[in-house]
């Protein structure tokens, strides 16, 4: 399938993307208002609630803003390479997990981004007023999956 009229079609059936669609599609992630769908033997994730979304959004931006040291990026509107985007979005998650739960250690996968982030807006009052140096320490401290070695 040629690649721009897949991104024409997907753009088309998913019309309200999941914000963290990379670490979901990893298994590093999981979210009750992401939903899975399959297009031309791939797989996309769609959310299933507007205001979600617009939750994710709004902590994305605030991410990606707070992050530019870590990724060495000073453009917060420039797409992430992949590996990029998974420290935003797994590292992000994982540091409001240990904002929200004090004395534990952060999951190897987050069960509910929407419930986290509630949590995280309940405890702080407000996505901007989340502890973004903590959390920068867990997207600098995200490693994704290591290559393989090449057997020759």
């Amino acid at each position: 399938m040629d690649q721009d009229i897949f991104r024409k079609t997907y753009r088309e059936m998913n019309e309200r993307a999941c914000v963290f669609e990379k670490s979901n599609l990893s298994g590093a992630c999981r979210c009750t208002q992401a939903e899975r769908f399959y297009l031309a033997e791939r797989e996309g994730v769609h959310c299933k609630s507007e205001q979600a979304q617009e939750k994710c959004i709004d902590f994305m931006g605030l991410l990606r803003q707070q992050s530019r040291f870590a990724l060495k990026s000073n453009d917060v509107s420039e797409v992430l390479p992949h590996g990029k985007a998974m420290r935003i979005q797994v590292g992000g998650m994982r540091g409001v997990y240990l904002a929200v739960h004090d004395e534990e250690e952060a999951p190897v996968q987050i069960e509910d981004v929407h419930s986290l982030l509630q949590r995280a807006i309940g405890k702080f009052g407000d996505l901007s007023k989340l502890p973004y140096q903590q959390i920068m320490i867990q997207v600098a401290a995200y490693k994704g999956r290591t290559r393989g070695k090449r057997n020759r």
